[in-house]
């Protein structure tokens, strides 16, 4: 089994929870996209969504982490002999945190010279790629269409405002079930807490903890707690903890700065 990811990415991020919970053994691929690497023709032929993560299990591939997980879920259950099972709850938590879309809300709050010169950065890197694999420009094409309607919803305040009440729903909700249960779905971690923990840390990687986090005490109880498991340690920790983040940003920063003074998308 193959995982094409990054620790950005918080699909990839939910995905590989899952994967350690369960004691899944797989081989990792990086693939960056902040600097473009899900653009490469090799993995845009793979995946034209050119999203993250990727899942590869012999010839069957899967690229929606929903799908990815559900799909884990149900191997390691037959696996073990055992029926796979998702009770209601895990399964409507699961679904409630997949229709909030975190892009709007994490460029939003991204400082804007730095998102700018991201996106332009990733724009280039498409006409670029376009350029060598003429087979592949339709399909490049929408990408690119797709990155400067994306500039235009950040300009759409309403939009904006809207990504940002969705997530206090889903934190609010949350607040309120783990007042009577200890973790998201009930008393024992379910794939619904592999999906929920990457949205606390996004929230956190975007230094909006005070807000989003702090102010929902259970949450927060909830969010100290999970940070102590194995998984956690592994899939996040390792690259967010402390000094660790600014290491990881700091690494893509001057990758991206090197690029762009070489001009080599």
């Amino acid at each position: 089994m193959q995982l094409y990811h990054h620790p950005y990415s918080m699909d990839s991020q939910k995905v590989r929870l899952v994967l350690e919970e369960k004691g899944v053994d797989y081989t990792s691929y990086h693939v960056n996209p902040l600097t473009g690497k899900n653009m490469n023709a090799s993995f845009f032929r793979m995946n034209p969504s050119a999203k993250l993560p990727v899942f590869q299990n012999g010839s069957h591939i899967i690229f929606r982490a929903i799908d990815i997980v559900q799909y884990i879920d149900r191997l390691t259950a037959s696996l073990s002999g055992e029926a796979a099972s998702v009770s209601t709850e895990t399964a409507e938590w699961i679904q409630k945190i997949e229709n909030w879309n975190p892009r709007i809300f994490t460029l939003a709050h991204t400082p804007p010279k730095y998102r700018t010169f991201i996106s332009k950065f990733i724009r280039r890197v498409i006409i670029a790629r376009m350029s060598e694999s003429p087979d592949l420009a339709s399909m490049y094409h929408i990408k690119l269409r797709e990155a400067y309607e994306t500039e235009d919803k950040l300009k759409n305040l309403d939009g904006v405002k809207q990504s940002e009440d969705e997530l206090r729903v889903i934190l609010d909700e949350a607040e309120s079930q783990l007042e009577n249960t200890g973790y998201l779905a009930g008393d024992n971690y379910t794939l619904a807490d592999s999906m929920f923990i990457p949205l606390l840390v996004r929230v956190s990687l975007l230094n909006l903890e005070e807000e989003y986090i702090n102010t929902r005490p259970k949450v927060l109880e909830y969010y100290n707690m999970v940070k102590k498991r194995p998984s956690y340690k592994v899939v996040i920790g390792k690259y967010f903890n402390g000094w660790r983040k600014y290491r990881t940003l700091y690494k893509t920063a001057c990758f991206l700065l090197v690029r762009n003074t070489l001009r080599r998308y």
